[in-house]
């Protein structure tokens, strides 16, 4: 093991398998409480300790490799066949976005706004479902899942979200429907039995205080399955993700599992915090002392990219910021998002032609990431994403 991939090994350890409740320490919904007491603390870390020398965590390889959203540069988004690429693909982990029915089930959809990635625009059934809302402050026109039952929702068969750029991936338009996530959760079980191996899942509540304003809360739903499942405890093999850190403050006083916060561009501010009056913003979480009050409540962070490595105006990327750094300083994991293969999503040193939806240099771009000393990744295409993962895991060498 290389003394870099030892200390980010020591780093994901510790910090992920100490998930335990006793870190929660926060009232319910608050946006600014203060993280856990040093004595408990150091019974996660010693709890941690324990955990990476008799297995849990340490199954994952580092950097670890997640499908995101599946393997949705290959099959449309969010549906078991999906799901089922990204594992057969090699991914280390499998990413699940939750939002909830009318009936309170929770399906897998990046959004709530199902218009682009179902048929439900071909149901005349559903015609006069179509609505404009504010969802997170965003004006969204369409067709929403918190205004269809389970069943109906049933009736739908998902599609390609961007065919523009994925016209291959259209091939597989109507060749599955909108899974539950418990059927998710059986099909890990089932995977993880015939592999001899746990299925891992990143698991993200989307909109969780606007789902909550209508009486729809995720967090409650979603802690009773994964203790149905036996995926609710420090070892449990997945972790729970939210762009709003009060969710992951919620799910840390439901179940134990490891948790993300996920950020967004430097200078916003998440939902959460807007609607508390909360003036922080995604800028002052990353700094030393809002790592410090993340790492009260959850195991990790899930910063966009070009928090880690920003682009100039022209789309290249500039000196590296000491996020990495100092969240491993505070015993925080990174996972960040997303590497995709396409010159469109690329930093501009790395895109190959002129046409944007052509592939680049993406191994070049995985190579910078990587080099970045982060623990993980999500990308749309894991087969990419592992191949150039293994020069960085322990014993293989730079």
């Amino acid at each position: 093991m290389t003394q870099g991939g030892a200390a980010r090994r020591t780093v994901l350890g510790a910090a992920v398998l100490a998930a335990g409740g006793g870190m929660a320490g926060l009232s319910a919904g608050s946006a600014s409480a203060a993280p856990a007491a040093d004595g408990a603390q150091a019974a996660e870390a010693a709890y941690a300790d324990d955990l990476r020398r008799g297995g849990g965590y340490r199954e994952l390889p580092v950097p670890l490799v997640i499908g995101h959203r599946g393997a949705s540069g290959y099959r449309p988004e969010h549906t078991l066949g999906s799901y089922q690429l990204a594992l057969d693909l090699g991914a280390d982990v499998v990413e699940q976005d939750l939002v909830p029915t009318k009936d309170g089930h929770l399906v897998c959809r990046h959004e709530n706004e199902i218009g682009g990635t179902t048929d439900v625009a071909d149901h005349p059934e559903f015609a006069s479902r179509r609505t404009a809302k504010s969802v997170d402050g965003v004006a969204v026109t369409g067709w929403f899942t918190e205004d269809f039952t389970l069943a109906e929702l049933k009736t739908l068969r998902a599609k390609e979200r961007i065919p523009a750029v994925r016209q291959r991936n259209t091939l597989y338009d109507g060749r599955w429907d909108v899974p539950t996530f418990e059927e998710v959760l059986r099909w890990a079980d089932r995977e993880g039995k015939r592999r001899g191996k746990r299925v891992w899942l990143h698991v993200e509540t989307k909109h969780p205080t606007y789902f909550r304003s209508l009486g729809l809360g995720l967090e409650e739903p979603l802690a009773k399955l994964l203790r149905r499942y036996g995926r609710d405890g420090r070892g449990a093999p997945l972790f729970l993700q939210s762009f709003e850190p009060s969710s992951i403050q919620r799910l840390s006083r439901l179940v134990s599992a490891p948790r993300v916060v996920l950020l967004s561009a430097a200078g916003t501010r998440p939902w959460d915090f807007e609607q508390a009056k909360d003036p922080r913003t995604v800028s002052d979480l990353v700094k030393p002392e809002g790592l410090k009050w993340i790492a009260g409540f959850a195991q990790g962070i899930g910063p966009t990219m070009d928090l880690i490595l920003p682009r100039d105006a022209a789309g290249k990327l500039g000196a590296p910021t000491t996020l990495v750094k100092d969240a491993h300083a505070r015993g925080l994991v990174l996972h960040p998002y997303t590497a995709r293969n396409e010159n469109t999503f690329l930093p501009a040193e790395y895109r190959k032609g002129t046409d944007p939806n052509a592939y680049g240099d993406a191994f070049g771009a995985f190579k910078t990431y990587f080099e970045q000393g982060i623990d993980g990744i999500f990308t749309d295409n894991a087969d990419t994403g592992l191949l150039a993962a293994e020069a960085f895991r322990p014993g293989r060498g730079r």
